[in-house]
């Protein structure tokens, strides 16, 4: 595991437990937030690498320069938030059910 998705996952659980502060309908918890978002971090760091984009396209050409470290964390962290309230609005949409 390279430094570039070890940034990723952290600032995905971090991404995903801010938007389950913001939002608390779709909280699961800091629990299921962190686990969330650490999937999502791990895969919106996986989705820039294969455009080409941020810290696994950088991390694969050899080196961590700080603009790719920066991309890691907002990449990270987006796809965590994202994830989240994809996975908490489901979960409200089956408990109305």
């Amino acid at each position: 595991m390279d430094l570039a998705m070890i940034i990723q996952l952290i600032s995905g659980a971090v991404g995903g437990n801010v938007v389950g502060n913001l939002m608390k309908d779709l909280s699961l918890g800091t629990l299921g937030n962190s686990i969330v978002g650490l999937l999502g971090g791990g895969l919106g760091g996986q989705l820039l690498g294969m455009l080409g984009v941020g810290g696994a396209a950088a991390a694969a050409g050899g080196g961590m320069e700080i603009s790719s470290i920066v991309t890691s964390l907002v990449g990270g962290g987006v796809g965590g938030g994202v994830l989240l309230a994809i996975v908490g609005m489901i979960k409200n949409a089956l408990a109305k059910q």
